[in-house]
């Protein structure tokens, strides 16, 4: 009857460990340049996180949230470009950088290169925030990156 215990116990309480440990998520930070080699602006965090949520907006997230999943998708390109760099991580960062600025930025607001970095944040002994920089991409054309995605929508289509 114990050996039937120990046997049903893990099926009624199983065990949410998940992961040997967590370690930090790498968040993408952006820039947009003047030309290849010209001035930039600051880095900017992609899709930075909301400090604070109503108990509305948690209720309806749960719900639907495919700007929150497709930011899933990126730490999973950024993961994969610190552990084995491909183009293909590189372009589908890109390609929505560039889709979400050219959304939210007037067209004269555009810079024609854009360039992006991968940080991690993460305590260091004595308590406060390092930031280590892992990955930084080439200043590539935003146009490029667009002409991308227009493409890659249409074959889906």
């Amino acid at each position: 009857m114990l050996t039937l215990f120990k046997l049903l116990l893990p099926a009624l309480m199983p065990s949410w460990r998940f992961f040997k440990s967590v370690d930090p998520s790498p968040r993408v930070e952006f820039r947009m340049l003047a030309g290849i080699s010209g001035p930039s602006t600051d880095w900017q965090e992609f899709r930075p996180r909301p400090q604070r949520l109503s108990p509305l907006a948690v209720a309806g997230r749960m719900l639907w949230n495919a700007r929150w999943n497709e930011s899933l998708f990126l730490v999973s390109c950024a993961e994969r470009l610190t552990l084995a760099p491909t183009e293909h991580s590189r372009q589908e960062i890109l390609r929505r950088i560039a889709a979400d600025l050219q959304r939210a930025l007037p067209p004269g607001a555009l810079l024609p290169c854009l360039q992006f970095r991968l940080v991690f944040l993460d305590r260091g002994e004595d308590g406060r925030l390092v930031k280590a920089v892992t990955y930084q991409s080439e200043p590539r054309l935003m146009a490029a990156a667009t002409a991308k995605a227009a493409q890659a929508a249409r074959a889906a289509a």
